[in-house]
């Protein structure tokens, strides 16, 4: 997983909670990198993972929602570095059907050891899109939280419905609805 997703979270945490917390998540994480990031390196998923699992138990507030949370957060954080992708989009369609297509497909060129979930897009209606989440690190929720800035960035109000195709997580159905 890219450092960006590490150090982007523990801002977050400190806006949110401050630098003790950080630093607490970071000491009972235990992690293999102690916590020592930089926004292109590559470290394992597992030391986010626990990062979010120490901060949920430290402020009790639940895991999915914490992942959703951080979802909207990197969003902002996408939009300032690259706001060609979100430029280049008009629709939020447009934009999300984008992400396997062309977004990705950018990211590994700067980045080739990048592990990137993938997402399968289908319209089912001009209101409704469907897309199929497949990642081996089951982040739906922080996708789901992606999804959710990206209709407030595009001006859409709507609803998104998840389901899961494994029921591991690491395939999962979201279908985008936005009111008419």
């Amino acid at each position: 997983m890219k450092g960006i997703v590490f150090t982007e979270f523990l801002e977050m945490v400190e806006k949110e909670f401050g630098y003790d917390t950080v630093d607490q998540i970071i000491e009972d994480s235990k992690l293999p990198s102690g916590g020592i990031y930089t926004a292109v390196g590559t470290y394992p998923h597992a030391e986010l993972v626990s990062l979010v699992k120490q901060l949920h138990l430290k402020t009790g507030i639940p895991l999915d929602v914490l992942l959703k949370t951080y979802g909207r957060y990197l969003h902002n954080t996408f939009k300032l570095n690259y706001t060609h992708f979100f430029e280049a989009e008009k629709t939020l369609f447009d934009f999300l059907e984008s992400i396997d297509e062309h977004i990705h497909v950018e990211v590994l060129k700067l980045y080739p050891d990048a592990q990137l979930p993938k997402f399968e897009t289908r319209r089912i209606s001009d209101n409704e899109l469907e897309m199929i989440y497949t990642s081996e690190r089951k982040l739906s929720d922080f996708a789901e939280g992606l999804i959710e800035k990206s209709m407030e960035h595009y001006k859409q109000k709507g609803s998104i419905k998840r389901s899961f195709i494994n029921e591991d997580g690491s395939k999962v159905r979201f279908n985008v609805i936005i009111d008419e």
